[in-house]
């Protein structure tokens, strides 16, 4: 078994409001984002034992690259007590990338192609979107550094990688992790090869209600 992971889906941004694949395009938090981070934050101090704590100390904390996420982790950091800036970014954290998808709705997806949406539908992990990657690539991508963690770790990432996660050390399988809701301003605690939220929804982490075909 890895190391026990605390899990953080980057805050809401604008293009979640208007159900925009985002993948890799670099969108940044909004304001109810920067709250959610900033709540979650609390959560986590209180549930590692209060500002600046021995328990946050012995974890490592690592990043996505993309704004939304650092945002997120530099947000939730200083709610802990904790140096804003002291934490890595690793890419291989990216969201999966949606290609020629990115920055387009869903309908706009199903009116110009169709086909590829249906497909999609039908076998969501396998799916490759046109030019992007499907969740069996993207879990080939984080495998290497799942493997490579030498410790505790706090993780801010994407909802694609959550799903990933679930799925090689969350006891989910393929399909049912492909289809999971991930919420943003909660956090996901992996350990014993399962998985659970950690903390209350709150009010700054109420989940908007997303189409399965959108909760990426």
């Amino acid at each position: 078994m890895p190391p026990r992971i605390i899990f953080l889906r980057h805050g809401e941004t604008d293009w979640n409001v208007e159900f925009r694949l985002q993948g890799q395009h670099d969108t940044p938090l909004n304001a109810r984002g920067r709250d959610q981070a900033a709540a979650v934050g609390r959560t986590m101090r209180d549930f590692l034992g209060g500002p600046g704590a021995p328990a946050s100390s012995g974890f490592g904390f690592v990043a996505s690259p993309l704004g939304r996420t650092r945002a997120t982790m530099e947000l939730a950091r200083t709610s802990m007590g904790l140096d804003p800036a002291a934490y890595a970014t690793d890419p291989r954290l990216m969201e999966l990338s949606f290609g020629r998808w990115e920055g387009k709705t869903w309908s706009e997806i199903v009116a110009m192609d169709p086909w590829a949406a249906k497909a999609r539908e039908g076998d969501k992990w396998d799916f490759e979107p046109p030019g992007g990657e499907s969740y069996e690539m993207l879990s080939v991508r984080v495998r290497p550094w799942l493997d490579a963690l030498a410790g505790e770790t706090f993780v801010v990432s994407h909802g694609g990688v959550a799903r990933v996660l679930m799925a090689m050390i969350g006891g989910a399988g393929k399909a049912e992790a492909a289809q999971a809701v991930v919420a943003q301003g909660r956090a996901l605690l992996f350990a014993d090869g399962g998985r659970r939220w950690v903390g209350p929804g709150g009010a700054a982490a109420k989940i908007r209600i997303f189409a399965p075909s959108l909760l990426t």
